[in-house]
């Protein structure tokens, strides 16, 4: 697992940014999912493999998969009480964090959510077998608790499923391209056909499609994180929203987010839990100018060699030269644009 995973993963785990974005994707930013009624359990599910394997032998350097049940991990998993006027509910809410684009997601979360509900029917079914048990050992009469068929499935006729709902939130700088639904992975074009195959959509919040609307109807630091990677490549956008910005007031993890996933080389000191991110940035760039200047270099000049190094037009090597610089330190101002 990577650096982003990691901190995403653990950003996303916080209940109140949980619950935020399960808020914005069913309930249009009404606060209805409450963090305090949010309980994490196992994420761990039992599939057999499809698609490459990660794990490849390394003495082979094979892609060969291996045929064996793995256990595989969605990346956060809770239950939620969802109480309204007159009705309570209780669901099972996911998500998985993408910092790069999955183009086989929809049939990804689909065999997360169906052995989600085989694991329930399975659970319901030793439950059952239990209390049958418990109920012999008793010497009761339980002949009518039970028909054959609820014997045989396991299920019986008054159980039901916890519903399951899975997000994806795509933390990554570049437009979500991946289909968004299992028939949009198919090509097949024939709709009396299509009527015949399930369908799966996948949820999915990707920074590039939130608009200005959409964004504020986050009530957590989630706006801010969205925000800031929608804009990292439109330096002077993001510019205008970091200035004088009181939003930006961010707690410790989306400060590390932020910079983790647009590269934005910002000051994290270990001691603080409330990071000014315009103020960091502010730093950031003073110390990128006065580093040119201390080189002999004129901001104008660097902004003339990242833009030709961008356009293709110069090799870094070249540009590194130029501006007195090792390459290294030419790449960190080409990740700090922003100058």
């Amino acid at each position: 697992m990577g650096k982003a995973d990691i901190v995403t993963k653990a950003y996303m785990r916080k209940s109140n940014i949980f619950a935020d974005a399960f808020n914005y994707l069913i309930y249009d930013g009404k606060k209805v999912v409450d963090p305090e009624k949010l309980t994490e359990v196992d994420s761990t599910e039992i599939a057999i493999p499809f698609g490459a394997t990660e794990e490849r032998k390394e003495a082979k350097e094979t892609t060969e998969m291996t045929e064996d049940p793995v256990q595989k991990y969605r990346d956060i998993l809770k239950t939620a009480v969802i109480m309204q006027e007159v009705e309570t509910y209780y669901l099972l809410l996911g998500i998985e964090n993408q910092t790069d684009i999955h183009y086989a997601m929809p049939v990804r979360n689909m065999i997360y959510d169906a052995l989600q509900y085989g694991r329930q029917v399975t659970d319901t079914a030793a439950r059952h077998r239990k209390n049958r048990k418990s109920a012999k050992q008793q010497e009761k009469d339980h002949g009518d608790d039970y028909t054959k068929a609820e014997y045989l499935s396991g299920f019986y006729k008054d159980d039901v499923l916890k519903p399951v709902i899975t997000l994806v939130i795509h933390f990554g700088t570049e437009p979500w391209d991946a289909p968004l639904s299992l028939h949009e992975m198919m090509n097949i074009q024939d709709e009396n056909l299509l009527r015949f195959v399930q369908d799966y959509r996948i949820h999915l919040i990707d920074p590039a499609r939130l608009t200005e609307e959409d964004l504020e109807k986050f009530s957590s630091s989630l706006r801010e994180v969205m925000e800031y990677i929608r804009y990292s490549k439109d330096k002077k956008k993001l510019l205008e929203i970091l200035k004088d910005n009181p939003r930006m007031m961010l707690d410790r993890e989306a400060a590390v987010v932020i910079k983790t996933i647009t590269n934005t080389p910002i000051e994290i000191p270990e001691e603080m839990e409330v990071i000014d991110v315009c103020k960091a940035v502010e730093d950031m760039l003073k110390e990128s100018r006065e580093q040119g200047i201390e080189q002999g270099i004129e901001i104008g000049e660097i902004q003339t060699l990242v833009r030709l190094v961008q356009k293709g037009d110069l090799k870094i090597e070249r540009a590194a030269v130029d501006a007195k610089m090792t390459v290294d330190q030419f790449k960190k101002m080409m990740e700090n644009a922003l100058v």
